[in-house]
């Protein structure tokens, strides 16, 4: 009888356990930490510690526990870390992805399992398009998006004529793409070089190139360590006053400090585009950089600043289910209205759930203590959709 008695015991707890509201919520949170590109890595995972402060290590009273993994710059690296995620660790939502192709190769095995997946950096055309998906959420941008703003800016310049270039990767590709979606102008020559592990850090060839091409001016995008080696030659090639310079996610503050401590003062004055920048005038925004400058003793980048909104858009959502995570459709509907102090103010979420914002002209400066770093200068877009939107079927 005693047995009877605990089997159905046992029985019943089965079938009540799924209901019972969640006793942690668990983030997993998979980015670069190793190799020359592991900076931008780093400012991810600092903004995501310094978020856990701020909100105490908890969401709607239950206690959070972040798991980071690298994936050392490899897309079969990511995969196995998140597989790891979802089937040892069984977190609730798997984040982060610095790289495109990194994300691409992980995006399934995330989404087949039933986990929420929330990009905090790569925003590929293939998840925002005929691959949406209803567990896919992002605190950045489509990839094209910042690249339209630029082709937008150097329409109302006049510039009537690029030489473009841009890692071969699913995130260059996508950047070349947004630019001349908008550009009005000609593209006299483009350039795709190796990306990867050992990516192409000489383009001496590639400037000359551009230089000899009769071209009115340089689009480039090479983030973290690329963006350092490509102004310096740049510089060095005398290209400052022959061949103006614009550029996306290369001049920021990851490589920013190392492009003072090399005294390349020709990135003064410079201007890019992009959502976010550490003057934004938002209170969520002044409290985040003051914070991470006191903490870390730099600005953050746009890479920690999305980071940064993920832990309060989850926070968001577990609050909103009060703790039943287990009601993914309510978990999913709190998670589209995006109800959360976001560090760029206020925004929505489209039918693929990319956000819809503003993007910004910003100009590399001098701060008042002699740092260098971006402001604002003008608003090129506001409560802007990303072109794929029309193609995702949600």
């Amino acid at each position: 009888m005693l047995k009877k008695l605990l089997l159905a015991a046992a029985a019943t707890t089965m079938i009540v356990s799924p209901a019972v509201s969640a006793d942690k919520v668990k983030i997993g949170f998979v980015t670069t930490l190793t190799t020359p590109v592991g900076v931008l890595g780093r400012d991810m995972v600092d903004s995501v510690n310094l978020a856990m402060e701020h909100i105490g290590g908890k969401m709607g009273g239950l206690d959070v526990e972040l798991i980071i993994e690298d994936d050392g710059f490899k897309p079969e690296t990511g995969k196995q870390k998140t597989d790891k995620l979802i089937q040892q660790d069984n977190v609730d939502f798997v984040t982060g992805f610095i790289w495109s192709h990194v994300l691409l190769a992980s995006s399934q095995s995330a989404l087949k399992s039933g986990k929420f997946l929330i990009s905090t950096n790569a925003g590929p055309s293939q998840l925002a398009g005929k691959g949406c998906h209803k567990n896919f959420f992002s605190t950045s941008w489509q990839n094209d998006q910042t690249p339209m703003a630029m082709g937008e800016v150097l329409n109302q310049q006049g510039v009537k004529s690029l030489y473009v270039m841009a890692p071969n990767y699913a995130a260059g590709k996508n950047m070349v793409a947004g630019l001349e979606r908008t550009f009005k102008g000609e593209i006299k020559g483009k350039d795709l070089t190796k990306w990867g592990k050992d990516a192409q850090l000489d383009f001496l060839a590639e400037l000359a190139k551009a230089k000899a091409s009769g071209a009115e001016g340089l689009f480039v995008f090479y983030p973290g360590k690329a963006g350092g080696a490509f102004i310096k030659q740049y510089e060095q090639a005398g290209l400052r006053d022959k061949l103006p310079l614009y550029t996306v996610f290369t001049v920021d503050s990851i490589s920013l400090p190392k492009l003072q401590a090399g005294k390349l003062g020709g990135v003064l004055g410079s201007r890019a585009t992009m959502f976010w920048s550490p003057d934004l005038d938002t209170p969520q925004n002044k409290k985040f950089v003051s914070a991470f400058k006191e903490k870390y003793g730099r600005y953050p980048a746009h890479y920690g600043a999305q980071s940064y909104d993920m832990i309060f858009l989850i926070k968001s959502a577990v609050e909103a289910v009060k703790g039943d995570l287990s009601n993914q459709d309510a978990v999913r509907a709190a998670l589209m209205k995006a109800d959360f102090p976001s560090v760029r103010g206020k925004y929505t979420y489209g039918n693929n759930h990319m956000p819809i914002q503003d993007f910004y002209l910003r100009e590399t400066v001098a701060d008042a203590d002699g740092n260098w770093t971006t402001k604002i200068v003008s608003k090129v877009y506001e409560g802007h959709q990303d072109p794929y939107a029309k193609d995702c079927k949600m």
